[in-house]
């Protein structure tokens, strides 16, 4: 795997506790804090994301090397890269997706698209273009030009939501649980998108949460639509669609919100979007870093001198 950087496997809660506890004794980790994470360690060339999902995800020019000489030796075996994306799902029926970009990043909106796919020439022309899971591909240009593909494939069928940070800030400290904000977006985006493609009567999202809170928020002709959520949503063509849609969007307001602030908003989170959290917050305290970033994420509170929660 020379030359790879980026690495995708799915540990053990015990494997989990005992890479933390190897790198842990190893001091050149430094370790923070990350939505949905375990831990979060960075060392000069590689980061190490550990979700509480059991998947950790390898970065930087120093992934071979972790792989070899840490992974492996954990798992007793060869790793599996699962960060090459599976091929998309053949196409049945006609169907929206549905999926958000910007949950885990801490500076930026929070996004959601929904996707209309009519039919199979249709979704054969999305596949063909090189429609997949946006979070395959790491180059913004490619992600916006893929964007407008998807929007003239369609025929325009599609719906987008953008809660920019005050907003999020403010329904988020209202509801108090990300899923329930979640359930909200998709629910909106799926409204919106069928003002444009009322024939619509099933939908497919990646899986986040019961169901049941799309539903619950759903309006009338929403409720006429048969929802379906599972893991790895994105292999749905419709959903890859819509994960397009919604980092294009996200990408495209997180440059707005830079040049508001007038400095780089780092995607993601971590060790530059702690330093640049605590610039913002020196700068113009708490009102200033929440024009910006989500409030409920651990850098918040970090940058702001406060303990953990």
């Amino acid at each position: 795997m020379s030359g790879k950087t980026c690495f995708v496997a799915t540990l053990t809660p015990a494997q989990m506790k005992s890479l933390r506890e190897q790198l842990a004794s190893i001091s050149a980790w430094e370790f923070s804090d990350g939505p949905y994470m375990l831990f979060k360690a960075s060392r000069e060339k590689t980061q190490v994301a550990a979700y509480r999902s059991g998947k950790l995800v390898v970065q930087g020019a120093g992934t071979p090397e972790f792989v070899e000489f840490v992974l492996e030796p954990l798992i007793g075996g060869p790793a599996v890269d699962e960060a090459e994306p599976p091929p998309l799902l053949e196409f049945k029926d006609p169907h929206a997706g549905i999926d958000e970009s910007g949950k885990g990043d801490f500076f930026g909106p929070l996004v959601v698209a929904c996707v209309f796919v009519g039919d199979a020439g249709v979704a054969a022309r999305l596949a063909k273009a090189g429609v997949r899971d946006s979070k395959a591909i790491k180059d913004d240009s490619k992600i916006a030009a893929l964007a407008e593909t998807v929007k003239t494939a369609v025929g325009g069928k599609f719906g987008v939501v953008v809660v920019g940070p005050e907003a999020y800030n403010r329904t988020y400290e209202s509801i108090g649980n990300l899923n329930r904000l979640l359930a909200w977006g998709h629910a909106r985006a799926l409204e919106n998108m069928l003002k444009f493609a009322p024939e619509c009567r099933h939908v497919i999202s990646d899986q986040f949460g019961d169901k049941r809170l799309v539903e619950n928020a759903l309006l009338k002709n929403g409720r006429a639509v048969r929802l379906e959520q599972f893991p790895r949503g994105e292999r749905d063509v419709a959903v890859a669609a819509a994960s397009i849609l919604a980092r294009a969007e996200f990408v495209r307001r997180l440059a707005k919100l830079e040049e508001e602030a007038g400095c780089a908003l780092p995607k993601g989170a971590g060790t530059e979007v702690d330093r640049t959290a605590s610039h913002l917050f020196l700068a113009g305290g708490e009102a200033l870093l929440r024009k910006f970033a989500k409030m409920h994420f651990r850098t918040a509170r970090k940058a702001m001198g406060l303990p953990p929660d």
